[in-house]
């Protein structure tokens, strides 16, 4: 619960120094740019299939190739800033998506283009999880982080619109390669400021990486992803073997890559959980209503993006609205409240029929939608991240990183499955919106009771008491 004095600090509306701006600009931005580099090539498949020859049946993979290694290694990645530096990973990363950036935009042929398209995974779980434990260690947990964070979940959620948007006019007026080109010149100006303006975090006295733990844990995440995209059972048994083996290794690693106590923690399980099914459930929405939109009431992908860009945009004042709101109210709050949002603001989408004058109910509940959507990214990333010392904040952020692109990975192949267990595609569609709307309720009463039960509600630093071991004192419940 929150305090007076956490309302006192909330209402003061801390300001920013003009350094703290010039940090916000480049970690948000390179946030932003990663986001918008996520979504861009969405709307171009087709053409960028043609581009290089690769056929129908290859073109998932554009996209497949870069959320594996995004998501299955972001935890490591989170985990290695913590241990090596969280600046010199950052640019790293950012090095990295420029070069990719670069080879995808020559790329001449499927093999270069997909190579170039998994790099740029590589890079953004990198640089994701780098530049949100930089934000999280730079700005004292309370209602300046809330606010950093707000306007990061607001500019998370419009990078993913804006790249839809701007991919489609880029391929346009240009050609699908812009869509790769686009991200150098930015990367470059983050690159060049960067280290005048950020400092390195600070290393621990021995550095060292838990290779077996890094091993599995990054096995596991890539077979269960794997499995999920291509239903390969045999992939997921393998996965399933891999995650069961990381969790005996971190019980018993004497520097574990993910110590089991934070693992237990209430605000890192629940945070992450919510976090599961926010994106899940967002993305999938959003697909299943371009088939919708375009296969069922005919429109063109121009008018698709527009129906989507525009609640899109307007819903990012969601994430400055929740830093403020969770300073005042607690994260527990908030993220409950922006999950039911989210979930009951597609029921009406479940009764929508062939007709055109459905886009009347279409577009204030898709804002409506979108406003609970970012709320609640906003809201798990504070709730995942908040109580953990500055040591462990790349690991939290590595965590926050992986379930988001794990999330927006597995959210389509799991309600494309349900919605093709009907004959009629809009019969599909209903299903899977249900099956959608009842997921998103659930979990947010599981997390409501799962963070009420420990007074999550405004979490504390963890401080051990005198002989506690550091596991315990990441497990003992916040009171």
């Amino acid at each position: 619960m929150t305090t007076d004095a956490g309302k006192s600090e909330a209402s003061s509306a801390p300001r920013f120094t003009s350094r703290e701006r010039m940090i916000l600009f480049l970690l948000l931005g390179s946030g932003f740019m990663l986001s918008v580099d996520f979504s861009i090539l969405n709307v171009a498949l087709p053409e960028v299939g043609a581009g290089v020859g690769l056929g129908l049946s290859g073109l998932p993979w554009i996209t497949s190739a870069y959320a594996l290694p995004a998501a299955g290694f972001a935890l490591l990645f989170g985990r290695m800033g913590d241990l090596f530096g969280r600046r010199r990973l950052f640019i790293a990363g950012l090095a990295l998506l420029t070069a990719a950036s670069l080879l995808g935009g020559f790329a001449p042929n499927p093999e270069v283009l997909l190579a170039a398209r998994a790099l740029q995974g590589f890079a953004t779980a990198m640089a994701i999880p780098a530049s949100l434990a930089l934000l999280t260690s730079t700005f004292a947990e309370g209602a300046l982080r809330d606010r950093v964070l707000g306007l990061n979940g607001a500019l998370l959620s419009g990078g993913f619109t804006v790249g839809a948007l701007v991919g489609g006019v880029l391929v346009s007026l240009l050609s699908w390669r812009a869509a790769f080109f686009i991200n150098v010149p930015v990367a470059l100006i983050i690159l060049a400021f960067t280290p005048s303006l950020i400092k390195e975090s600070t290393l621990p006295d021995r550095v060292k990486l838990d290779v077996p733990g890094a091993v599995t844990a990054a096995g596991g995440l890539l077979a269960v992803i794997y499995a999920v995209i291509e239903t390969n059972i045999y992939a997921g048994v393998l996965g399933a073997v891999l995650l069961v083996s990381f969790w005996m290794i971190e019980l018993r690693s004497p520097a574990p890559l993910a110590p089991v106590g934070i693992l237990k923690r209430p605000t890192v399980k629940w945070g992450n959980y919510a976090g599961l099914v926010v994106f899940s459930m967002g993305t999938a929405m959003i697909f299943l209503m371009t088939l919708y939109l375009q296969n069922v009431l005919h429109y063109s992908p121009l008018i698709t993006g527009l129906v989507f860009g525009v609640p899109g945009l307007a819903a990012m004042v969601a994430g400055i609205i929740a830093g403020r709101a969770i300073g005042r109210h607690g994260s527990r709050k908030v993220l409950a409240a922006g999950m039911s949002v989210q979930g009951l603001a597609i029921v009406p989408l479940i009764f929508l029929g062939d007709d055109r004058s459905a886009l009347a109910i279409v577009v204030p509940a898709l804002f409506i939608a979108f406003f609970g959507h970012v709320t609640s990214i906003v809201a798990y990333t504070v709730t995942g991240t908040s109580g953990l010392p500055n040591e462990e904040q790349g690991l939290a952020t590595g965590m926050t990183s992986m379930t988001q692109q794990v999330a927006v990975t597995v959210g389509i192949p799991i309600l494309s499955t349900v919605a093709a267990t009907q004959a009629v595609e809009l019969d599909g569609i209903h299903l899977a919106l249900i099956v959608n709307v009842a997921v998103t309720m659930a979990s947010m009463a599981l997390v409501w009771f799962g963070l009420r039960a420990r007074g999550a509600d405004a979490p504390a630093a963890v401080v051990p008491l005198p002989g506690e071991p550091a596991d315990e004192a990441l497990a003992r419940p916040l009171d």
